[in-house]
C-alpha cells in the first residue's frame, strides 16, 4: 500500500485574460493549463517538461498559489489548498516554496543578502532575536556553499549561480517540505547547472524535501528525476519513471524531445526529429489531439478525437492514439 501522497492535483486548470473589451471584461481567454492531474509523494522529484509555452510555469505557480487556479483542486497533505487566502495562505506557505528561473530578476537589488533570506524568517516569525536570525541567515548560506561573509554584500556583486545559491537559501529559510524549481539552472552555463543540481540532490538528501521540477531539457530532468511527466499545450501527454520515460518514450512529442538531447557516443545512431511549426495558440487550441499538427505520424482520428492518458505499462502513461 503506498502512503498518502504530500501533493495531489486533481483536474487543475489555470486561466489567462486576453485583451479587454470596452467595460474591462475579458475579451478571450488563454488557458495555460488544462485538467492536469498528478500526485507528488515526501522526498520525491518529479520532473516537468516541455517546451516554452506550454504551460509550466503557470502550473507550478498555481500550485503555489502565485496564480489563481479556474477550477481543479490542490491537497497538501490532505487538506484542499485551494481556496485559502490571507493570514490561511501565508501560514501554509512555510511548507511549500519556490525557485526562480531568472537568478537576476527574482533577488531585490537593494537589499542585502542578509535581508533577502531573513525576511522569510520576519513573515513567519521564525527568529528569536536579530542575533538568532544572523545565525540562521549564515547557517542556510553555508548549506549552499556561500558563507557569513556574503551577509552585508548585495546581489549585483554576485554571479549567477550564487544568485541562484542565494534563491535556493531564501526557499529553504521557512523548512518546506516541497520546492517548486521553475526552471532553476535554464539561465545559468552548463558547469554551473551541474553544480546546482547536485546542490539540489544533496539538500533533498539531508532535508527529505520534495520538488516539482520544471526544464525544458529533459537530460537534466532525467538526471535529477524519479519520475516525469511531459507537457504540451497545457495537458500531459505523457508521464512515468525517468527511465521509461526516456528509455522508451510512447509519445511523439517526448521522442522529439530525446532527439534533440546532445550524445556524447559518436557511434549512437539516435535519430534527429525536427518538428515543423511553433506550439499552437492556448487561445485556439488545435481539435482533436493538440500535438496532431506537428506530429510526423499524425492519423486522420488525431485530427478529430482527443486521446487520453492511457497506461502502456505500469506506472507508464501516454495519452496518444498510436502508443
Amino acid at each position: 500500500m503506498n502512503p498518502a501522497p504530500l501533493l495531489q492535483v486533481t483536474n487543475l486548470s489555470v486561466d489567462f485574460p486576453v485583451g479587454r473589451a470596452i467595460l474591462g471584461a475579458a475579451r478571450s481567454w488563454l488557458r495555460a493549463v488544462n485538467e492536469v492531474s498528478f500526485e507528488l509523494q515526501a522526498s520525491e522529484t518529479l520532473g516537468l517538461v516541455g517546451e516554452s509555452g506550454c504551460g509550466k510555469t503557470s502550473l507550478g505557480r498555481a500550485i503555489v498559489r502565485l496564480v489563481e487556479p479556474a477550477g481543479g483542486r490542490i491537497c497538501f497533505e490532505g487538506a484542499d489548498i485551494t481556496q485559502a487566502r490571507g493570514l490561511e495562505l501565508r501560514s501554509l506557505r512555510r511548507n511549500f516554496q519556490i525557485i526562480f528561473q531568472d537568478p537576476y530578476g527574482s533577488l531585490d537589488p537593494r537589499l542585502t543578502i542578509e535581508d533577502i533570506i531573513g525576511e522569510a524568517l520576519d513573515i513567519h516569525r521564525l527568529a528569536s532575536s536579530s542575533s538568532d536570525r544572523r545565525s540562521q541567515v549564515a547557517a542556510l548560506l553555508q548549506d549552499v556553499g556561500l558563507d557569513e561573509t556574503h551577509l552585508a554584500r548585495f546581489p549585483h556583486e554576485f554571479s549567477g549561480g550564487q544568485r541562484q545559491r542565494i534563491g535556493i537559501a531564501r526557499a529553504l529559510a521557512v523548512r518546506p517540505k516541497l520546492i517548486v524549481c521553475d526552471e532553476p539552472v535554464s539561465a545559468l552555463d552548463v558547469s554551473v547547472q551541474a553544480q546546482v543540481v547536485n546542490l539540489l540532490r544533496d539538500l533533498q538528501r539531508d532535508r527529505g524535501i520534495s520538488y516539482l521540477f520544471i526544464a525544458h531539457d529533459l537530460a537534466v530532468v532525467e538526471h535529477i528525476s524519479e519520475r516525469i511527466m511531459v507537457m504540451y499545450l497545457g495537458r500531459i501527454v505523457e508521464t512515468g519513471s525517468a527511465s521509461e520515460v526516456c528509455g522508451q518514450p510512447g509519445h511523439p512529442y517526448t521522442q522529439a524531445l530525446l532527439s534533440a538531447v546532445p550524445v556524447i557516443d559518436a557511434q549512437s545512431k539516435r535519430k534527429r526529429i525536427v518538428l515543423q511549426g511553433d506550439v499552437p495558440s492556448a487561445v485556439q487550441p488545435p481539435g482533436g489531439c493538440p500535438f496532431h499538427p506537428r506530429c510526423p505520424v499524425a492519423e486522420a482520428r488525431c485530427r478529430v478525437e482527443r486521446p487520453i492518458l492511457r497506461e502502456l505499462k505500469p506506472r507508464h502513461w501516454v495519452a496518444c492514439h498510436l502508443a
